[in-house]
């Protein structure tokens, strides 16, 4: 028990006062915080005050940073925590440092608090993550870039964009992969971003004014959208959850949705006469995506004497796992990966120490692909526009998973994800930045390693598990 009376030196009365240099400089509340609670300074003697805000209520009282005794112990925080956490500290609420340093501090006496999810401090820390990560996905999704021209005439590309909390920095690289080949700026009221196709520079915080208002592009772009608009998947409340209002004036297409929402009633009244009417509204809840894949038969595999198996583990998994369709033995357990290709990556997961539980498996196709000979049903690949028309399902269970990161295994998978078709071998073994903030790495499907004999199958699960390593390796590095 921690004494009530004095605190490895610390007096009662005595209040600390941490400026933040950076309001999203995890690193060093980190360093901070790991120095206070070596030297027993409980949460409510600290004031965490960024630079630049509105004062410090506590600095009559306050002292130099306390040095940790030399005998200290090190200080405890699972993966779960510091991945919130990291997230967190680019939240705008004011008093997310304080929460943070009352977490690590509760955790030092109860290592297993993170898991209760009742536990106020625990569930205002995912609520912080949660809109944290959903800002991410706006920017990702809702930044607009207008080419402009500098006194030279070179191009140059720049964008207004409005984010609720401190992400800029935290989605640089995202940008910096997306548009590497474009001289580029990112203004927000927090600051800017300048990408000259080598470095990145930061910049100070801009205005609305400062941005362009549009260019000849945005006419094309228009004309693009209008043409994909689908009235059939038309809610217009989801609409407006997940691309509100205040977005609009930044994106041009954002004009054409009041006429495309008056037109849409007649324009499904139209595809339902044609017979092209789409999937309705995306399920929101995994148990939904279970029950409406077992109805489906939007595509001949459906159509077949089988089953749709539904992916498996737990919803909020940093790590999905994609195969591409089930198997014979998958079709009558309904169950992923339980047949020989599955024993295989049980293998090789643990081989590199990834737990295949935590992870959340699935494949791109739902049901089983195969021709009747004798008693046998032998395994037939899914066709291109099979794995096309099962990608609603899947980009359904990405959905509500949010994995940060996805393996995906052959080259089915990976066109599940990309809805393009790449080559393994020249895309292995690197990231790839999807839409929603999150990580796609694309490796071999075990099952081609079962054909293989001798030295070519030692070759290729080399690889295979170099693949894997690199993927814990990266888990561990968004894990902090």
């Amino acid at each position: 028990m921690r004494s009530s009376r004095s605190l490895s030196g610390v007096k009662l009365g005595t209040y600390y006062v941490v400026h933040m240099p950076e309001p999203d400089d995890f690193d060093f509340w980190r360093e901070r915080a790991r120095g206070l609670i070596q030297c027993d300074v409980p949460p409510d003697r600290i004031a965490w005050v960024e630079l630049g805000g509105s004062g410090d209520l506590f600095a009559h009282g306050k002292r130099r940073m306390p040095v940790p005794p030399k005998d200290a112990p090190p200080v405890r925080a699972n993966r779960r925590f510091i991945s919130l956490a990291r997230n967190a500290t680019l939240h705008s609420d004011p008093e997310r440092f304080a929460l943070l340093y009352r977490l690590l501090w509760r955790l030092q006496a109860n290592p297993r608090i993170m898991e209760d999810k009742a536990d106020l401090d625990v569930r205002k820390l995912e609520e912080l993550d949660k809109n944290v990560r959903r800002d991410s996905h706006k920017m990702h999704a809702f930044v607009r870039f207008r080419l402009v021209e500098d006194e030279e005439g070179a191009e140059h590309y720049v964008a207004w964009f409005e984010p609720d909390h401190h992400i800029l920095r935290a989605n640089a690289g995202f940008f910096m992969r997306r548009f590497s080949n474009m001289r580029w700026s990112i203004l927000t009221p927090r600051g800017s971003l300048h990408w000259d196709g080598e470095t990145m520079a930061e910049g100070p915080p801009a205005d609305r004014s400062d941005a362009p208002s549009g260019d000849p592009t945005e006419d094309l772009w228009r004309s693009y959208y209008a043409s994909i608009f689908n009235p059939a998947r038309l809610k217009i409340g989801a609409m407006l959850k997940e691309m509100p209002k205040k977005y609009w004036k930044n994106m041009s297409e954002a004009a054409l949705i009041p006429e495309l929402v008056a037109g849409a009633q007649k324009r499904e009244s139209a595809m339902v006469e044609k017979g092209t009417l789409e999937f309705e509204e995306r399920p929101e809840t995994l148990a939904a995506i279970d029950k409406a894949i077992h109805a489906c038969r939007k595509c001949p595999i459906g159509q077949l004497d089988n089953h749709a198996v539904m992916g498996e583990g737990p919803q909020d998994a940093a790590l999905m796992i994609v195969g591409e369709q089930p198997g014979d033995q998958e079709d009558q357990q309904g169950r992923p990966f339980v047949g020989p290709a599955g024993q295989l990556l049980d293998t090789h997961l643990e081989k590199v120490g990834i737990d295949r539980r935590a992870a959340y498996v699935t494949n791109t196709v739902k049901h089983f692909k195969y021709v009747q000979r004798g008693k046998r049903r032998i395994h037939q690949p899914p066709g291109a526009k099979e794995i096309d028309t099962c990608r609603w399902w899947i980009e359904s269970e990405r959905a509500i998973v949010q994995p940060k990161l996805i393996l995906a295994m052959g080259a089915s998978a990976a066109r599940g994800m990309l809805g393009k078709t790449v080559s393994i071998t020249k895309v292995r073994g690197e990231p790839i930045a999807l839409e929603d903030g999150s990580e796609l790495w694309v490796t071999a499907h075990p099952s081609y390693l079962l054909r293989l004999d001798g030295s070519a199958r030692e070759e290729q699960a080399r690889l295979f598990d170099a693949d894997l390593a690199a993927v814990k390796e990266r888990l561990e590095e968004l894990a902090g």
